[in-house]
């Protein structure tokens, strides 16, 4: 008798174990809120490395052009 309802049987496995899948998910989920707040610190903090990354640069830079105009006047 198995052999005839293993295909249902696997199924009807198949079908809990989805169901016990999507529930776990949807009791697991972050609230909008949330989520939306986590999304723009990590954009925020993102631009503002990028920002104190630029102007880092910009004053390394200015220090090397000064420091080889200095040399230069030296020499």
């Amino acid at each position: 008798m198995l052999a005839k309802w293993w295909k249902k049987i696997g199924f009807l496995i198949l079908i809990i174990a989805c169901l016990f899948n999507i529930t776990i998910k949807i009791v697991k989920r972050l609230s909008f809120d949330e989520n939306v707040k986590s999304t723009v610190t990590t954009k925020v903090n993102n631009v503002v490395t990028q920002v104190k990354d630029g102007i880092d640069g910009k004053e390394n830079k200015k220090d090397k052009k000064s420091n080889s105009k200095s040399t230069s006047e030296n020499d």
